[in-house]
C-alpha cells in the first residue's frame, strides 16, 4: 500500500497544473475526471504525442502534407478514431500516468472516459498540426 501511495504522489508531482474551475454539483464524474486528470496528463505528454503523430504521418508516406487544411483536421480525427492500434497507443500513453484510484475511475465508465480522452488527444493533435 505504501508503494502504491508513493507512486501516486510521484505521478501527481509530474503533472503540470492547469487552472480548472469546477462547480462540484454542476459537473458529471466524467467531466471532473477529464478536467482534473486527462487534461493534465495530455499536457504532460504533449511532446510525446507530437512525435508519435509525426512518426505516424511518415509511416503513411506523408500523404498528410498533401492535404488541405480541413482535410488535415479530418485526417487527424479519422486516424485516432478509426486506427485502433494507433488509438490504443495514444490511450496507453495517457493511461500509463493514471494513479490506481484514477484507473478505477476510468474503468467505472470506460467508454465515456475513452471518448473524452480521444477527443482531447484529437484536439491537441489538431492544434499542433493545423499548419
Amino acid at each position: 500500500m505504501e508503494n502504491e501511495f508513493n507512486r501516486a504522489e510521484r505521478l501527481m508531482a509530474l503533472r503540470p497544473q492547469i487552472p480548472v474551475i469546477i462547480e462540484e454539483s454542476a459537473v458529471s464524474v466524467a467531466e471532473r475526471f477529464q478536467n482534473t486528470t486527462l487534461r493534465q496528463i495530455c499536457k504532460l505528454q504533449h511532446e510525446l504525442l507530437e512525435q508519435i503523430f509525426a512518426n505516424y504521418i511518415v509511416k503513411r508516406k506523408g500523404a498528410y502534407f498533401k492535404l488541405g487544411d480541413q482535410q488535415r483536421l479530418d485526417y487527424i480525427k479519422h486516424s485516432v478514431d478509426k486506427d485502433l492500434r494507433f488509438r490504443g497507443l495514444l490511450v496507453g500513453i495517457i493511461a500509463g500516468h493514471f494513479t490506481l484510484e484514477e484507473w478505477k475511475i476510468y474503468l467505472s465508465n470506460e467508454n465515456e472516459h475513452r471518448k473524452r480522452l480521444t477527443n482531447l488527444v484529437v484536439q491537441r493533435l489538431q492544434s499542433m498540426y493545423f499548419v
